[in-house]
């Protein structure tokens, strides 16, 4: 058994054409969908990216890792996915971003071909600053950079399928089993895409005025912060939707072209693929853009797996990206151990909890979401603000645009979630810990008026970019 796990940045689950009238046209991963298990309640351990992937990596929720912030890159550490596979003689490489905090870092991987880590070593320090929760000027860079042409981020997802195309017609891939992480940009903004691509969708489909931010303290403060709305008019709105699905729809042009790879390789029928999105986007629904909060468009993302022995289907369990460690650790003979995650292929836990964290940037306190599902099949989102602020609760059965919080309507739910929250830890000694963290690291950065002086930036550049 070998292992292919494709990851792309930045996809919301609604974007797989397969998955929603609202997705992009993503012919490759339909296909893959079709001959594979769909996980319809796919989460991410938390919705930004540096968190994310060192729990991805790990196979652990945030609180475990420790890893809060875009300013805490995973380093190696802690053991991963890879160092287990490693460990047990496979040959584990990586192509493309990992953003991790640096490649002199032994994360698990024999090689690392074309990675992309946090800025510096260091990431976005801002990240850190969080009490309280300072100005922070987000620019029109979201809104103005729209439209046809290439980026430093498509040029490098170019580059991505190149590598991972010859590394896979190597002559070598027959002689040990492997497993190749390969991750993309796309479609994380800048939201410009090749014209090719953008000529697929008509802007004026997607214009749409500004949605009103819910009235909620900590979302408020968020929208504050990441004020990226007040930038857009309902034209540059829809320009804003059509190259995004325009970029899943570029890149869904390269997974296709790894995927024909594998096939010609003739090793597709002995590889396990694992396709997936580190978060999602929100792409100006409820008055945000990108993530860092707990709506499905920023933290429910795609996620199929397929190859020898999975049945195709889709399954409506929730289950979260750090699932993906054991099932790629027990796919490949090796230990599951230590990871708190579970492996996909398995069949589902009822009425299991799964978990998305933030502690970032424009937050002032930590934000836990929960997914399950009843035995009545109705599903229910729990999220909890630290420090007594008020938490929201979704039926997502009845509400899936998350419109009506029963947090209130429905304290026997509320409190079902609580006990299932603190059956798993405690949110507030979390959420002190997190500062803690920080503070420390803070320092460590020259403190806080120094970061605050540090120029900023909307996303982590590459040449062109």
């Amino acid at each position: 058994m070998n292992c292919l796990f494709l990851m792309v940045d930045e996809m919301a689950w609604w974007a797989v054409g397969s998955a929603s009238a609202l997705g992009a046209k993503t012919p490759n991963i339909d296909a893959l969908a079709a001959r594979g298990m769909v996980f319809d309640a796919a989460y991410t351990p938390s919705p930004i990216c540096v968190p994310a992937r060192a729990a991805i990596a790990t196979g652990r929720d945030v609180h475990e890792t420790g890893h809060w912030s875009s300013a805490e890159p995973y380093d190696g550490a802690l053991p991963s996915w890879g160092h287990r596979l490693r460990e047990g003689g496979v040959e584990v490489v990586s192509i493309g971003k990992l953003h991790y905090r640096d490649e002199g870092d032994d994360t698990g991987f024999e090689r690392q071909i074309q990675p992309l880590h946090v800025h510096e070593g260091k990431g976005w320090l801002l990240g850190l600053v969080r009490r309280p929760v300072p100005p922070y000027d987000a620019t029109a860079g979201l809104a103005e950079e729209l439209g046809a042409g290439w980026t430093g981020y498509t040029r490098y997802d170019l580059g991505v399928t190149e590598a991972a195309c010859a590394w896979l017609a190597e002559p070598e891939r027959v002689t040990r089993p492997w497993a190749a992480f390969v991750s993309y940009l796309s479609p994380h903004y800048p939201l410009i895409a090749p014209e090719e691509f953008l000529s697929l969708y008509d802007p004026s489909d997607y214009a749409c005025p500004a949605e009103p931010v819910p009235d909620h303290p900590i979302l408020r403060e968020i929208a504050g912060f990441f004020a990226h709305d007040r930038h857009f008019t309902d034209d540059r709105r829809g320009l804003a939707h059509a190259a995004y699905r325009a970029l899943c729809s570029f890149v869904d042009a390269e997974v296709g072209k790894v995927l024909a790879a594998l096939e010609a390789a003739g090793q597709a029928d002995e590889t396990l693929v694992i396709f997936t999105s580190d978060h999602g986007d929100m792409m100006g629904e409820k008055g945000f853009w990108t993530k860092s909060v707990m709506y499905d468009s920023a933290t429910r993302v795609p996620l199929i797996v397929a190859g020898p022995g999975v049945m195709p289907g889709r399954r409506a369990d929730p289950v979260s990206l750090i699932d993906i460690a054991p099932t790629i650790a027990g796919a490949m003979g090796q230990s599951c151990a230590g990871f708190s995650g579970r492996s996909l292929l398995a069949a589902p836990e009822p009425g299991r909890t799964v978990l998305s964290e933030y502690h970032d940037g424009g937050c002032l306190v930590g934000v836990t979401m929960l997914r399950w599902q009843a035995p009545d099949g109705t599903q229910w989102k729990y999220v909890h603000y630290a420090e007594g602020h008020p938490p929201q609760l979704f039926d997502l059965t009845t509400d899936p645009g998350e419109t009506t919080d029963l947090a209130t309507a429905r304290p026997d739910i509320r409190a079902e979630a609580e006990a299932r929250l603190t059956a798993i830890m405690d949110p507030e000694a979390v959420n002190a810990r997190a500062h803690a963290d920080q503070a420390r690291k803070m320092a460590e950065q020259g403190g806080r008026a120094t970061i605050l002086g540090i120029p900023q930036w909307n996303f982590t550049k590459v040449a062109d970019s």
